[in-house]
């Protein structure tokens, strides 16, 4: 069941990719120094607009940025092919199994082992090598325009701990230990501002697999 109308949905997904747009945008066309403060305050920020891009994906999967299939795939296909050159097909079947079989051994999401080989796990059973393939092409192309150093700095980097942003605080945190509930998931107490800032309220985690239908720009009110 949709809670959201498709309109609100699409706004908040085209939101989300043109904020990540315009910020990458003027990021990599920056003449910046690297004693400047603000450089590193960015990567974080630009970290943050990448987990929005994958999570905007994720609303896609779950069918709640538009009541309309077509569109409401594009959003997803467009979006994770903007964070990393991911193919939407492919997550979208290991995301359906994680809830599906969440906590067992058909969940591609959990591993029962300490962090790093978790997240090991958790990286090899999403990238491919025509993913890498193509980010390669891409990384290539794009710094015959971008200095190479902005392209590292704000491109590479952010998506790269974005993944441990959406591995810590969207699959981690909230699956690892034991859980009296059928969703073997924990939740953040309630503090919407940090909630937001650590992964778009997805450290909610029990109540999005409560209400998967429910998009995450509304996942607060469950609180």
């Amino acid at each position: 069941m949709k809670t959201v109308s498709s309109f609100t949905g699409i706004l908040v997904a085209l939101t989300v990719i043109a904020c990540w747009f315009i910020s990458i945008f003027f990021l990599l066309n920056w003449q910046f120094s690297w004693t400047n403060p603000l450089v590193y305050l960015m990567v974080l920020v630009q970290m943050h607009m990448y987990t929005g891009l994958f999570i905007t994906a994720h609303d896609a999967m779950h069918g709640t940025i538009s009541n309309h299939k077509t569109i409401n795939n594009f959003f997803g296909y467009l979006a994770v092919f903007l964070y990393a050159g991911f193919f939407y097909n492919r997550l979208y079947t290991k995301h359906h199994q994680h809830h599906n079989h969440v906590h067992t051994v058909n969940d591609p999401d959990f591993a029962p082992h300490g962090f790093w080989k978790w997240y090991f796990r958790f990286m090899l059973n999403y990238v491919t090598v025509i993913q890498l393939v193509i980010m390669a092409i891409a990384y290539n192309v794009l710094k015959i325009w971008v200095p190479e150093q902005n392209l590292l700095l704000f491109w590479v980097l952010p998506s790269l701990l974005s993944t441990f942003q959406l591995f810590y605080f969207g699959t981690y945190l909230p699956h690892k230990g034991v859980h009296d509930n059928e969703y073997h998931a924990s939740t953040l107490k309630k503090n919407h501002f940090i909630a937001f800032i650590t992964c778009y309220f997805f450290g909610y985690h029990l109540e999005h697999h409560q209400k998967p239908g429910m998009p995450w720009w509304q996942l607060y009110k469950t609180k």
